[in-house]
């Protein structure tokens, strides 16, 4: 469920997004002053992050779960289902990791988070100058991966778009590893409602 207020947004909502006390089995992130709350994930979500994870910790990086990210000039204060750095980056603790430490941020699309994932989030990463937004869609059976970030605000966006099907290799640069895609798991399709 989510609500809108057509006030405007103050440090006061901030604030209160960081004082919210979240129930168990849920996740709450602070996107352009909106509180987006969702119910726990699918086995299907976990088991793709898990295998992200497995396939980049090898290499020189950090992968990090339920770590919100502080994006400069945003009042957003997303959540990615997985952050990459490089290993020993950004500060040495805190509740928030600034967006310009980062080498990629991962969201793997639920039937809730789809217009969030393909639309809002990438203008937020890219506005936080993110390098690399993968996008792992389990109803699609795509990969979509975003780099080359550029612009502010609303209109920051990725100028280099890779879509690659489940089953072929996803070639991560930034991070000298190719992506097997092989044992993702699908999910039934859903329908975007809006478009990025």
């Amino acid at each position: 469920m989510t609500a809108v207020d057509d006030r405007p947004i103050t440090d006061d909502v901030v604030e209160f997004f960081e004082a919210l006390e979240v129930p168990e089995g849920y996740v709450a992130e602070l996107l352009r002053g909106e509180i987006v709350m969702m119910a726990g994930l699918d086995l299907v979500h976990n088991r793709i992050v898990l295998s992200v994870l497995k396939q980049i910790l090898p290499k020189d990086f950090d992968c990090l779960q339920t770590q919100d990210i502080a994006i400069p000039g945003e009042q957003s204060e997303p959540q990615p289902d997985l952050v990459v750095l490089e290993r020993g980056g950004g500060p040495e603790s805190g509740r928030l990791l600034p967006s310009d430490v980062l080498t990629l941020v991962v969201e793997v699309v639920s039937k809730t988070s789809v217009d969030r994932d393909y639309g809002e989030k990438r203008s937020i990463y890219a506005a936080g100058k993110v390098p690399a937004y993968l996008v792992i869609d389990p109803m699609a059976a795509h990969c979509v991966l975003l780099t080359e970030p550029t612009g502010d605000g609303e209109a920051a966006d990725y100028q280099v778009e890779n879509t690659v099907k489940f089953g072929l290799s996803v070639p991560l640069d930034l991070l000298d590893v190719t992506l097997d895609t092989s044992e993702f798991q699908t999910l039934p399709p859903v329908k975007r409602h809006r478009r990025p």
